[in-house]
């Protein structure tokens, strides 16, 4: 920027006012700080939690896990750093995802730029001075020419108003909120409410120590088997041996994950037979994964292709519990399988066989609140120890919305979004100057391997910034019609899915008074990072840019 600021004595006397502040520390935030710091910039980011991590931080409820393979859930911007480290299981638990997050931080030395313990409460743009003030929890303001929200796409967790919660006697915890020092279930009763990928991880741990699990479930949700096991040595040689072949893929395929797609799974399952699309379906849920929402190239695009994709993980759910009632209440029908994220497992359906697991369908029993000693559902009291919330977040825009944001002319980011978001491209906002956010709506985010999309956005930012560096452009700003055109097209991409017939959180339908809108950009990462590069081609196209030497000007 114009005015550099050293970044010394960010420890023990930390500066005012800064080139980049980044609000959050995990994956995104670690490498946005190191890509800026390498071009010169001081830069400070600011966290909630103790330590480096983000969602891995916080999400440490029994059974964390990714559901992306170890060896694609990493970076690649470092070869050193992707050769040397070894993950130890196919799907990697959240203890060691959150040791890899601490390694990168001290190999990279990057906590002497982070303040932890520290909430961003507000964020306003002074037009005057050309510059973010950040409000801390601590009363602190803080000013930098540019701020970048990397505040994560599933962090503000969803603590839903439970009638009577204030007089229940026991324990109870969010899974995106669980302490740190862990919750000891043995021999207790323990109600879980919720049935999404948490519930689904944690419900077959949970069983193995309490009394008693009671699953409260208002929607059943599709899962697949993760086959998780330790990482064969042999594989990650091999598989590391041709990682600038894989991480290229990544990067060229919808999803950033790698898939082995054949002939058969670029055809609509309607037009294959029935014992071949068997036996693809078979295939793919032998191998375990999103391996297996491949199977077919319209699984989430023709509702025929799709019931047929629905009924076979039916039968697979009626073959595996043994109980026909509980069985069948498993087996959604509220939605298209796939327009709610889908679950990957460890033994989950498989659980409710155990003597000390019952489920109650809150369709048939409707909650109807928290009592002294437990949860009421219909007209039965279930007495627990222990409440565990499984009932997720205020997805992709929560963390932001939750942060008072005030762009050009004091208008509210939270007044903008009262009818859903609203970006371009889902890096920046129109009357938000010098704001951006990584994997923010309007983006592939959730819809991708979540390492090449936070790679490409923060690539794409650095060179951003550094082509104001090297042109004095003091500042940056999505223009008012590029944002519309952006945000319509993601809109009119969703609607030719069958995600819509979904109340998931990809269209912020699980959360009360939440504007129904589609969140993310479902038109695939490499068609998104085709039209990001476009836009920086085309210097910025889509961008208002002025500097204090010039009038401001649209490209």
């Amino acid at each position: 920027m114009n005015q550099h600021i050293s970044p010394t004595d960010t420890g023990s006397s930390p500066q005012k006012s800064f080139d980049v502040i980044i609000v959050g520390a995990g994956f995104s935030g670690l490498y946005m700080l190191h890509r800026l710091r390498k071009q010169g910039l001081s830069v400070l980011v600011v966290d909630a939690a103790s330590d480096v991590g983000g969602t891995w931080y916080w999400n440490r409820y029994p059974g964390a896990r990714c559901d992306v393979e170890s060896l694609s859930y990493s970076y690649s911007f470092d070869d050193d750093l992707q050769q040397e480290w070894n993950w130890k299981e196919r799907y990697s638990a959240q203890p060691e995802i959150l040791e890899y997050a601490r390694h990168v931080a001290e190999r990279f030395d990057l906590r002497r730029d982070i303040r932890f313990d520290t909430t961003v409460s507000a964020a306003r743009f002074e037009e005057a001075r050309g510059q973010w003030v950040i409000e801390t929890s601590s009363g602190e303001s803080l000013c930098a020419k540019l701020c970048i929200m990397a505040t994560g796409c599933l962090s503000a967790p969803r603590i839903p108003d439970a009638a009577g919660l204030e007089d229940f006697e026991g324990e109870y915890f969010h899974t995106g909120l669980w302490p740190h020092e862990g919750v000891d279930v043995a021999g207790k009763r323990v109600g879980v409410i919720g049935t999404g990928s948490s519930a689904i991880q944690s419900i077959p741990i949970l069983a193995r120590d309490a009394a008693q699990v009671t699953v409260f479930q208002r929607t059943a949700h599709y899962s697949v088997p993760a086959w998780n096991g330790p990482l064969d040595p042999q594989t990650e040689k091999e598989f590391k041996a041709r990682y600038d072949e894989h991480r290229q893929r990544m990067r060229e395929n919808d999803s950033g994950i790698l898939y082995d797609l054949q002939d058969i799974n670029l055809r609509a399952a309607v037009d294959v037979p029935e014992d071949l699309r068997e036996a693809e379906f078979e295939k793919r849920w032998q191998q375990g994964g999103f391996n297996f929402q491949n199977s077919f190239a319209d699984l989430t695009r023709n509702q025929e292709s799709n019931d047929l994709y629905a009924d076979f993980v039916h039968r697979k759910i009626r073959e595996i519990v043994k109980d026909p009632v509980t069985a069948e209440a498993l087996c959604p029908t509220a939605f298209p399988i796939g327009t709610k994220r889908l679950c990957v497992d460890t033994n989950y359906y498989a659980t409710y066989n155990k003597d000390n697991v019952t489920l109650v369908d809150l369709n048939a029993s409707p909650l109807q609140g928290i009592t002294k000693s437990g949860i009421r559902a219909g007209d039965v009291e279930h007495e627990v120890d222990v409440i565990v919330f499984a009932t997720g977040f205020d997805a992709m825009t929560g963390a932001l919305t939750n942060i008072d944001i005030k762009g050009r002319d004091g208008r509210s980011l939270r007044s903008e979004w009262s009818e859903g978001p609203h970006t371009f491209l889902g890096l920046a906002m129109a009357g938000f100057p010098n704001l951006f956010t990584i994997t923010g709506p309007g983006s592939p985010s959730v819809f991708t391997n979540m390492f090449v999309a936070i790679e490409q956005h923060v690539d794409w930012l650095a060179d951003c910034i550094a082509f104001m560096q090297e042109r004095d452009i003091d500042v940056i700003e999505a223009s008012i019609e590029a944002q519309e055109n952006w945000t319509a097209h993601v809109g009119e991409l969703g609607e030719e899915t069958l995600y819509p017939k979904a109340n998931s959180w990809y269209m912020g339908a699980n959360i009360p008074g939440k504007t129904r809108s589609f969140l993310a950009y479902v038109g695939g990462m490499q068609v998104y990072g085709d039209a990001c590069s476009q836009v920086a081609e085309n210097g910025y196209e889509g961008f208002v840019l002025s500097s204090t030497s010039a009038t401001a000007q649209a490209v």
